[in-house]
């Protein structure tokens, strides 16, 4: 019995320790109505940085906060629509974002930086170690997203960030 109750308290633990208690503070964000709904309603699940790393147009981060609505984050739907136009214009397409990533050199960088960085911020594409697989069905995606048919820039782009941000 003395066990089972040492067990529950260590899963107890380690839930709580994985769950974010308080908000993130606002100041890692810019400046804007909808900045403090942002730090509060976001943080409450997860870290900042994934939100300050997307580049994602209107409709884009309307599907991610109404997403994360129905999961649970508490926004009333005026207060999600003043979330989704403080992100659109601090995180869109061409928005500067937060981080200030400098990519290693190698072929395809400049493809990386001219084409990927379009929707996303450079720490959002270095961020994550992939398999070649994965980096292949997520370049090929974002290719086929914009309505594109490259597939010489798809292979080029691929084949950097395999060699740059890649694992077996």
């Amino acid at each position: 019995m003395k066990y089972l109750s040492i067990v529950g308290m260590l899963a107890m633990l380690l839930v709580a320790a994985g769950t974010p208690a308080t908000a993130q503070p606002a100041n890692q964000l810019p400046q804007g109505e909808g900045r403090e709904l942002v730090a509060t309603a976001c943080s409450q699940c997860h870290a900042l940085s994934p939100i300050v790393s997307g580049r994602e147009g209107q409709a884009g981060w309307r599907r991610h906060v109404y997403n994360m609505v129905l999961r649970g984050a508490q926004l009333r739907a005026s207060e999600a629509e003043t979330v989704i136009a403080y992100l659109t214009a601090n995180f869109g397409p061409g928005s500067q974002g937060l981080g200030n990533v400098t990519l290693p050199n190698g072929p395809g960088k400049e493809l990386v930086e001219t084409r990927c960085a379009v929707c996303h911020t450079l720490e959002r594409v270095t961020i994550v170690k992939r398999q070649k697989r994965d980096w292949e069905t997520i370049v090929a995606n974002m290719y086929e997203r914009w309505g594109q048919s490259a597939p010489d820039e798809v292979q080029a782009i691929s084949a950097y960030l395999v060699a740059q941000f890649g694992h077996n």
